[in-house]
């Protein structure tokens, strides 16, 4: 089998036991191999005995499937997904303060209502924002944010789910 070069971002659904230790394991194990992670949530699910982690890592299809079937062997993993296979609802969190002055403040709420992001605070100099979505359409509110002078953001890693039915 020849390995491919390109890489890609693949987001891993992992369904974890819900106990103490878990989620420094499984980074652990992601650090001993040398695998980054670009984007980490880790939640409760509907069950309270286990945690959900959705991890983003840009690795090739191959490195994936190695990431997988790492961890499915550990202990505290009850079932990993590859989403990039299938039809899959991810959404993010950012969180972005921007210079704001009186004159920018209209165009900045034009922005908000095309991208459906919340004014969360305004100063007298500055404007936050909220918007949930899809990797590319963070990317795009970032992208049209940058002229204005981008104060400070935090942007969560995404959380995913398989849309349909799970025959699990």
């Amino acid at each position: 089998m020849v390995k491919s070069t390109k890489t890609e971002r693949h987001i891993i659904s992992i369904l974890t036991k819900n106990q103490p230790g878990v989620l420094s394991r499984i980074a652990g194990l992601f650090s001993r191999r040398g695998y980054n992670i670009d984007g980490l949530t880790v939640c409760a699910t509907e069950n309270e005995n286990y945690s959900r982690m959705t991890v983003t890592v840009n690795a090739t299809d191959w490195t994936a499937n190695q990431i997988v079937e790492q961890l499915k062997k550990q202990i505290d993993v009850v079932k990993v997904l590859d989403l990039n296979s299938g039809d899959v609802a991810l959404r993010e969190l950012l969180l972005i303060k921007v210079n704001a002055g009186a004159k920018e403040r209209s165009e900045l709420c034009d922005l908000c209502a095309i991208f459906k992001a919340k004014a969360l605070d305004t100063t007298p100099s500055t404007m936050m924002f909220e918007l949930t979505g899809n990797t590319s359409k963070i990317d795009a509110f970032i992208g049209v944010l940058v002229p204005y002078g981008i104060i400070e953001m935090a942007r969560t890693g995404g959380a995913a789910l398989e849309r349909g039915k799970n025959e699990n």
